[in-house]
């Protein structure tokens, strides 16, 4: 079980740092999403992992511990909040910028010549 848990968190640490790298806004913040639930499941795993055991003391025979519970229901919090900005700070960069490329530049326009006015 510790295997594929780790696999999991691999896996989506790799594609999240793959969309992130990529030049648009909606893959970028994909990418941040995939990041943020591997760093969950991350912490979510520093308290053990079990089948049977419960954060409460005296509900169950194995215990966890609640600790890292705790820490992952407030960066869920944290990173929805940090996602809904991101969302609409992209939303409003299409809108000013006409197209969704985190720079800004389409990259045909960046592969274009400069003309002879540019030049000089």
């Amino acid at each position: 079980m510790e295997g594929l848990f780790a696999f999991c968190v691999g896996m989506l640490t790799f594609c999240g740092i793959y969309l992130v790298l990529r030049a648009r806004t909606f893959t970028v913040v994909l990418g941040l999403t995939f990041l943020s639930y591997a760093v969950n499941l991350f912490l979510f795993s520093s308290g053990r992992l079990r089948f049977e055991g419960a954060p409460i003391l005296g509900t169950a025979e194995a215990y966890t511990d609640p600790l890292p519970q705790a820490l992952v229901l407030t960066a869920i919090v944290i990173g929805f909040a940090m996602i809904a900005f991101i969302v609409i700070l992209a939303m409003r960069a299409r809108a000013d910028l006409g197209n969704d490329y985190v720079d800004g530049r389409s990259p045909r326009s960046s592969r274009e010549k400069p003309s002879a006015k540019e030049k000089s």
